[in-house]
């Protein structure tokens, strides 16, 4: 390699983690809350999410026994969603309308049906297959705020950065 090209290569690199960061930052408008918590199958209460691709159950502070943070951002509650994809087997994502938060300043928790969470006061459809991602119905442009997750035979261990 010669010199000029790992000249560019450190002009560029920075520059290319900066624009990456700096979106992800604008793309989590939800604020940051303490999520670490784990799931077992053997809980009656997760049978179906753990057996069937596709489904999805909503934890909210009734299921504190779990670990920190399962009632999500303001009490609204975390979607955990079983994609059957065997290398990213859950989704985990608040519950808190992206849009609604940052344009209204409103904290409305979003309704699970089916594949799609959907928000009852601005109408924008978040598909759970496809990382909470808006879909073209209803104003939202940010994805739903999304949970670290990690599943390791009959446990799903939920978490983020804080």
């Amino acid at each position: 390699m010669s010199v000029s090209n790992i000249r560019l290569f450190f002009i560029i690199f920075p520059v290319l983690l900066l624009s990456s960061s700096c979106n992800r930052e604008n793309n989590e408008v939800i604020p940051d809350i303490t999520v670490d918590f784990t799931m077992y199958s053997s809980d009656p209460s997760f049978f179906e999410l753990f057996s069937t691709i596709g489904s999805s159950v909503v934890l909210s502070s009734a299921y504190s026994y779990l670990g920190y943070g399962t009632g999500g951002y303001d009490g609204n509650g975390i979607i955990i969603y079983n994609t059957g994809d065997p290398y990213l087997t859950f989704y985990a994502y608040d519950r808190t309308c992206p849009h609604c938060w940052d344009n209204e300043g409103l904290s409305i928790a979003v309704n699970v049906d089916g594949i799609y969470a959907i928000c009852p006061h601005c109408n924008t459809n978040y598909a759970l297959p496809g990382s909470g991602q808006p879909t073209s119905s209803g104003p939202g442009q940010y994805y739903l705020k999304n949970y670290r997750t990690a599943s390791s035979g009959s446990s799903l261990r939920v978490w983020n950065k804080k």
